[in-house]
């Protein structure tokens, strides 16, 4: 078949679409609307782990003006609509969003790849439930429409649904945040993930607008009371809080988390007030290293510890060795020296 499109809209439950490597320079955007089965999903993947790179700079929603909207079905070079399918290892650039994905369920996206999209590496919204991101690369994603108000590396926002969980990605360099979870109203589950350089005006926008959180954990008006959890994730060098509730009065749990030198507070839980839980947690070289609520349960966190968490107190701040090559299987390469006390105090995330 000429066109990953021509076999997506011959799939049926239990197909597997194999995409010889080159680069597919759409003219129209890929969409998926036919779904699989639970027990015969549709998988799309490169064929024999040929590089495949799924490129929207032709797409004019790509190139929407500023202060423009972008029509609802032309989001994404990946457009989805659709259950019950397994997509991986596929590198989408330049789109109008990079994947979009609305009103998905019981999906598995893994090694993907999105990144110098013109909107969101990777959005989920809508009524989403039990999709799994895994080993999601998505970097150097941005806005010019919105002067880098929205553009994330990947955001489950504006929606609801249960069971969506967030593994082994890597979101750096965006416009706006790493993770964003704004108005999104059930819990996300966020492991191993690492965030770092978002909210940097790279592209020289007029009237910047970009955010920079690492993980942006909610928010909206009103903020939903949301109990998002993340556990064994790091969040460094961006341009403002490493972890915010964002306005998000819900039981926020953040469990065995680092921060490094991000331009704001380290763990930003004031507003969940009363609900959140912070356990474990380790802030080095923040602005500062946390804002909490007087009725939060913070307990063996590095600010409770006491002492003082500088770059001498643990036994390295190069990233390099978590930023590089993944392993053959797509997780995340080893640091076992990133952010790891020296005085072998039980807090913050391993790698």
């Amino acid at each position: 078949m000429k066109t990953i499109q021509r076999a997506v809209d011959l799939a049926r439950p239990g197909d597997t679409i194999s995409v010889r490597g080159g680069t597919y320079a759409l003219t129209d955007n890929i969409t998926i609307t036919t779904s699989g089965t639970a027990s015969q999903p549709i998988t799309l993947s490169p064929h024999q782990g040929e590089r495949v790179v799924v490129d929207g700079e032709k797409l004019s929603a790509s190139h929407t003006p500023v202060g423009g909207s972008i029509p609802r079905a032309e989001r994404g070079a990946v457009h989805m609509e659709a259950s019950h399918w397994r997509i991986s290892g596929l590198e989408i650039v330049n789109g109008p969003y990079g994947v979009y994905c609305d009103g998905c369920n019981s999906n598995v996206f893994a090694r993907l790849s999105t990144h110098d999209n013109y909107e969101s590496g990777f959005q989920l919204q809508g009524a989403s439930s039990g999709n799994q991101i895994l080993n999601l690369d998505s970097y150097g994603n941005r806005d010019p429409r919105k002067n880098g108000e929205s553009a994330d590396g990947l955001a489950v926002k504006e929606g609801s649904g249960s069971g969506n969980v967030v593994r082994g990605a890597r979101l750096w360099n965006n416009v706006d945040d790493g993770f964003d979870a704004w108005k999104f109203a059930s819990p996300i589950t966020i492991e191993n993930t690492v965030a770092y350089g978002n909210g940097f005006n790279r592209w020289n926008f007029p009237d910047f607008a970009g955010d920079g959180n690492g993980f942006k954990l909610g928010g909206g008006s009103p903020a939903p009371a949301v109990a998002h959890t993340v556990r064994g994730s790091v969040s460094f060098k961006n341009a403002k809080h490493g972890f915010t509730d964002n306005g998000n009065p819900g039981s926020l749990v953040l469990s065995r988390n680092s921060t490094y030198g991000n331009a704001g507070t380290g763990f930003d839980a004031d507003v969940s007030a009363g609900t959140a839980r912070l356990t474990g947690n380790l802030s080095v070289a923040d602005q500062r290293p946390a804002a909490v609520g007087t009725g939060t349960v913070a307990d063996g966190n590095s600010w409770n510890v006491g002492g003082t968490w500088d770059a001498a107190s643990v036994l390295s701040t190069d990233p390099g060795p978590l930023t590089g090559p993944r392993a053959a299987d797509g997780s995340l390469p080893k640091a076992p020296a990133f952010l790891v006390p020296r005085s072998g105090t039980a807090v913050g995330a391993r790698f």
